[in-house]
């Protein structure tokens, strides 16, 4: 027996599903469980359950198997490769060839008189028997489970259709004058309202389930093709990895892995698990993961994320986090929880197909009433209530959300936006203003050397040289950005002796035999060493600017202000463009003062700034703005974002940003690129509208098809391929979404 702590969730593998309603039936007894909430997806075939303390797993798999379902927790990924799972489809597969190839014959037989030999229907009765027995036993099999348990589903009204056309066949063969030799029988798109028993709807009976085989089939190919996006990226992960044992290499396989293991990624390898460089350089590929293309340079200290390939140098990586901890896992985890989730209009598409069948059924009882009391032969009045009962299955509807949020997420997480859950979609739809925190959202995040400010007669490589190598030995952010931005231009840069830190001001040392000083100018004024007067003036402009300002001095003088900032992101004015292009008004949202705000909003075109605010106060900053009526989404990457993430209408976090900012968020941007903002949103809101085409469409068809049925005016063969075609249709829909392409 499997205990549970109150609140624990499980997901449970279902079995036996062939409908909506069957996902129906099962959530449905699940839920009146005490203590048990429960969610079933028929595209995915698993349910989502939550349960309470005194509720073990085997108390809901045993209610799943009262229902007449099977149930099961999932096994581990190595357990079910993929020779297995495409072999699911391979019973299905081989009714269905055995089908058309007994079938095909049997409808043209009733379709064309010309072909009508002497004794034909007997032919057709040799060879539709086993397609309504054999072919079609999964539509009786389910059909008998359901009544057993007092239900009914869309097999109840396969299985009814089938059977009523074939002993109907039966009864014209042997009591009527069916079975008469040289019989023929015309066929019309519209059935007959010729008397007498002489008809037989044995290409009724084969046609049908041939059709409706043929429906599962391709959307059973479909769903799995859905689900391709995600089953991708768990395999992303690498198999092995050589792990550093006593200085040398040992190959063990990458589950294996704990935290604290340094192992060795060459050229071309995956990186085993989310970890921290500890020695060698190299660029790596995250493209799977985050769709960027370019790779990215990396070196000791920095992080690297499971699964992306080492395109460079040797790198020997400290674990940070493995198994389910691991960015790719949790990646996958988020995905697979949307794809379990349910919108609105899917709980209302449930609801319908959960009354559906029952309701059919007794619109078929009413038609065979109607046109037997109005004096029409038997086989009209059966032939208009067999129509009804295959036309009317609402297997459209219960695809119509599950596969396109199936298709749409995992296209999302190709393209490196996770989308939480679907409730989501319906957010996207409604806001109208974006809120953007500044730093690491629209600016890097990290500080760069922006500009050299010259005294007269200084040479800009000589005060680059001499400042960055001093602080180059420095480990302050202002410091780094000082060395990064000297390398850059001066490639390697001299050693230093004598290296202080003057804590609060500065750095000072001995470098190529010249004393250096850089820092406040506080520092160099101490040692005599003052800024001329137009140098002043700059480092006050630039500092007006929220810029920050270094004094450089050496021998006596002071010689330049290194000018340093936040810089903007390349891509941040295009993304602003395009979340403006999406009839969104941005807003920069900060803590900085209202210069440093204003001309980055100018720099990116953003027009509205709220400026000053303490992290505290972004969540008040939010709450304004929907005060006065805004449906808002929030861009934001820190732990001081996460509570405004969660006030906002739509969170939308950088995977770049803290863990806290992620799980607050709706909305997960693997890479740190705000256009990845707007190609969320389009994706979000295409998936949404997809949902709302397929709902329309599997409306509409039951709503148009069910009179025409009722009135005669359909024959059940063709009721059956419509069916079958129209579940298809909305699964096939759904797969445009991986056509989905980012602006960039």
């Amino acid at each position: 027996m499997t205990t549970a702590e109150p609140g624990q969730s499980v997901e449970l593998i279902i079995g036996g599903m062939t409908c909506a309603s069957c996902a129906a039936r099962v959530e449905k007894k699940l839920n009146r469980m005490d203590g048990v909430t429960a969610t079933v997806n028929y595209a995915t075939e698993k349910a989502k359950v939550t349960f309470a303390d005194g509720v073990t797993t085997d108390d809901l798999v045993a209610t799943v198997e009262k229902t007449g379902y099977t149930a099961a927790l999932p096994a581990p990924a190595a357990d079910s490769p993929e020779a297995e799972q495409a072999d699911e489809l391979k019973p299905l597969r081989d009714r269905l060839f055995a089908a058309v190839a007994l079938a095909v014959p049997v409808i043209a037989l009733g379709m064309i008189p010309a072909l009508q030999f002497d004794f034909w229907q007997w032919a057709s009765l040799t060879l539709a028997f086993p397609v309504v027995t054999w072919a079609a036993w999964p539509f009786h099999r389910a059909a008998w489970t359901n009544l057993r348990h007092g239900a009914a589903t869309m097999d109840t009204l396969i299985s009814l259709g089938v059977v009523s056309a074939f002993l109907w066949s039966l009864y014209a063969l042997f009591v009527g004058g069916a079975g008469e030799p040289g019989m023929k029988m015309p066929f019309t798109l519209i059935p007959s309202r010729g008397g007498g028993a002489e008809e037989i709807y044995l290409e009724v009976a084969a046609g049908v389930t041939t059709f409706i085989l043929a429906g599962r089939y391709f959307e059973a190919r479909a769903k799995r093709r859905s689900g391709a996006a995600l089953r991708a990226l768990l395999e992303l992960g690498a198999k092995d990895v050589a792990v550093l044992r006593d200085g040398a290499e040992v190959r063990i396989p990458a589950d294996q892995l704990a935290v604290g293991d340094q192992f060795v990624v060459r050229p071309g390898e995956k990186v085993a698990t989310d970890g921290v460089i500890v020695s060698g350089s190299s660029a790596v590929d995250a493209s799977m993961l985050t769709g960027e293309s370019v790779p990215v340079e990396v070196g000791e200290g920095d992080a690297v994320v499971g699964a992306t390939v080492n395109a460079g140098g040797r790198l020997v990586v400290r674990a940070t986090r493995v198994g389910s901890d691991t960015q790719l896992a949790q990646m996958a985890r988020l995905v697979e929880d949307a794809q379990n989730g349910k919108a609105a209009v899917q709980r209302l598409a449930d609801r319908v197909s959960g009354i559906f069948v029952p309701v059919v059924i007794g619109l078929a009882l009413a038609t065979l009433g109607f046109w037997l009391g109005n004096g029409s032969p038997v086989e009209v009045a059966f032939t208009a209530a067999v129509a009804v009962l295959i036309i009317a299955c609402p297997c459209a509807l219960g695809l119509a959300t599950p596969t396109a949020l199936m298709v749409g997420t995992g296209r999302g997480a190709q393209l490196g936006i996770l989308i939480k859950g679907p409730e989501v979609l319906e957010s996207t739809r409604r806001i109208d203003t974006v809120v953007l925190d500044k730093t690491g959202t629209v600016t890097t995040g990290r500080m760069e050397l922006v500009d050299v400010l010259l005294a007269p007669s200084e040479d800009r490589a000589e005060v680059l040289r001499l400042a960055g190598a001093l602080e180059h030995s420095s480990e302050h952010p202002i410091a780094a950005a000082i060395a990064r931005g000297a390398q850059a231009e001066l490639g390697r840069l001299p050693e230093v002796e004598d290296f202080g830190n003057v804590e609060g001001l500065g750095v000072q040392g001995i470098v190529d035999g010249h004393a250096v000083l850089v820092g406040r100018t506080r520092l160099l004024e101490e040692w005599s060493q003052y800024l001329p007067d137009e140098l002043a003036h700059a480092k006050d402009h630039a500092e007006a600017e929220g810029s920050t300002a270094v004094a450089v001095g050496w021998d006596g003088q002071a010689r330049a202000v290194l000018v340093v900032a936040d810089t903007v992101k390349e891509t941040s004015a295009e993304a602003i463009g395009q979340l403006k292009a999406l009839g969104l008004r941005p807003v920069l949202l900060t803590g900085d003062n209202e210069a440093v705000a204003a001309k980055v909003a100018a720099e990116v075109g953003i027009d509205e700034v709220i400026a000053e605010v303490l992290p505290a106060g972004k969540v008040d900053a939010v709450k304004q703005l929907q005060g006065e009526g805004r449906v808002v989404a929030m861009v934001g990457d820190g732990v001081n974002d996460a509570a405004a993430l969660a006030q906002a209408d739509l969170g939308l976090s950088m995977g770049t940003g803290t863990d806290v900012a992620i799980e607050a968020s709706d909305l997960t941007l693997v890479r740190g690129d705000l256009r990845a903002a707007a190609d969320a949103i389009r994706l979000a809101r295409r998936t949404l509208r997809t949902i709302k085409g397929n709902l329309f469409w599997a409306f509409a068809y039951n709503v148009a098809a069910i009179p025409l049925a009722a009135a005669g005016l359909l024959n059940p063969m063709l009721a059956g391929a419509a069916m079958a075609f129209s579940s298809v249709f909305v699964v096939s829909n759904s797969l445009r979404l991986r056509g989905f392409r980012p602006l960039t």
